[in-house]
């Protein structure tokens, strides 16, 4: 593939860039986790238990599923979540999909406002991302042992970035 132009080498660069950066962050993606998992989000419910059952952390989001036209979700305050009211309202969702970025490390609460009283109420409590390991905490042990042994991942999103700048500079090869 020959392109003549230096605005076609550009546009080569911008993509091979967009690729790499798309590559890095999908490493770190974050967590749907869908209120009511294949429930939904519907009267009679037990949202206690799932959210229970959940790991929330910054950046994650929290997703409700129901019928458009019936229910909502609200983003409320402790005490509007306990009387279902909607005094300290701060959010208000009712696309029927609805997908609330949890951008902060604290306690969140939900409602359903005609369906509160039913249990459509959820809490949930997002976690601050846990702190990458340090090299000090990994020096003299195996990395191996160490990700075997917490049943962790350990990413190195690095990599994709150094692929990445390697493909830009391999860009001018193939121009």
């Amino acid at each position: 593939m020959k392109m003549s132009s230096s605005g076609g080498l550009s546009f080569l660069r911008l993509l091979l860039f967009i690729c790499a950066a798309a590559s890095t962050t999908t490493l770190v993606g974050a967590t749907d986790h869908i209120v009511g998992a294949n429930r939904g989000w519907n009267p009679g419910i037990n949202y206690t238990l799932w959210a229970n059952n959940q790991t929330f952390y910054v950046g994650d989001l929290i997703s409700f599923r129901y019928q458009k036209n019936q229910y909502n979700a609200f983003e409320v305050n402790e005490t509007d979540y306990d009387n279902c009211t909607l005094y300290g309202a701060v959010g208000n969702w009712s696309s029927g999909k609805d997908f609330i970025l949890l951008d902060k490390a604290k306690r969140y609460y939900f409602i359903c406002p005609n369906g509160c009283f039913n249990g459509m109420k959820v809490s949930v409590l997002v976690h601050p991302l846990p702190s990458p390991p340090t090299a000090a905490a990994s020096s003299g042990h195996s990395s191996s042992n160490k990700t075997a042994a917490s049943g962790q991942a350990v990413s190195r999103p690095g990599f994709f970035i150094i692929i990445g700048a390697l493909l830009v500079s391999l860009s001018s090869i193939w121009v």
